[in-house]
């Protein structure tokens, strides 16, 4: 049995789905791979997702200790997220999630145009 954040879990996977449960937080962290990013330079890059849901999604991975929210004492206030150590370790899980997109998409669909994710962690790997 596993037990964390109050709740208790017969299989560590469960824990994994319990936390990324949606489709925002791993393109929040995918972003942070490459560096940290400021709030608006994140609503810009995911620019699908909301202000609302970019700040809960935000909230939620920093609660999880998945990322770090630096605010600097400065007018206009300046906040820069960026991850954990333990962010740190999922580089390789979404890499591979990131060719095994591109596999699937070519052997069941099509390709034709410029891949808007890519980030330098994928011309590293």
């Amino acid at each position: 049995m596993y037990y964390i954040n109050d709740k208790e879990y017969k299989c560590s996977v469960a824990i994994t789905l319990d936390i990324f449960n949606d489709r925002w937080k791993l393109a929040i962290i995918w972003h942070l791979l490459d560096n940290d990013m400021r709030f608006k330079d994140l609503h810009e890059t995911i620019n699908e997702i909301t202000q609302k849901t970019l700040t809960v999604k935000l909230k939620e991975l920093e609660e999880k200790n998945i990322i770090n929210r630096e605010v600097y004492a400065e007018v206009p206030p300046k906040v820069v997220y960026s991850l954990t150590d333990c962010g740190k370790r999922l580089k390789p899980v979404l890499q591979e999630m990131y060719k095994w997109g591109i596999t699937y998409v070519d052997e069941f669909g099509k390709n034709d145009y410029i891949d808007s994710c890519q980030s330098e962690i994928c011309l590293k790997s």
